[in-house]
């Protein structure tokens, strides 16, 4: 894996979305040699007032890229250009 995290995933306990989109996440990076976070909107206030109703939320590159689902070849695109 990379020194430092292209992508990062925002979601909360409990949620079958976020376990979804972390599966993909896992993938996708693990074969691209990308490094990945996690990190729990209900640690912060400000995260769950900004993302509670669009999580899983994915950034890379600290851009927004997907909210809800992540769709694998869109994150390959993404991580490979």
């Amino acid at each position: 894996m990379a020194d430092t995290s292209r992508v990062l995933l925002l979601g909360k306990p409990g949620c079958h979305l976020c376990d979804d989109a972390r599966e993909v996440i896992a993938r996708v990076c693990g074969d691209l040699g990308v490094g990945w976070e996690e990190r729990d909107i209900t640690a912060s206030e400000e995260d769950t007032r900004r993302y509670w109703d669009q999580i899983p939320v994915t950034f890379v590159d600290g851009v927004q890229h997907d909210f809800w689902r992540v769709d694998e070849g869109r994150l390959r695109t993404a991580l490979s250009s």
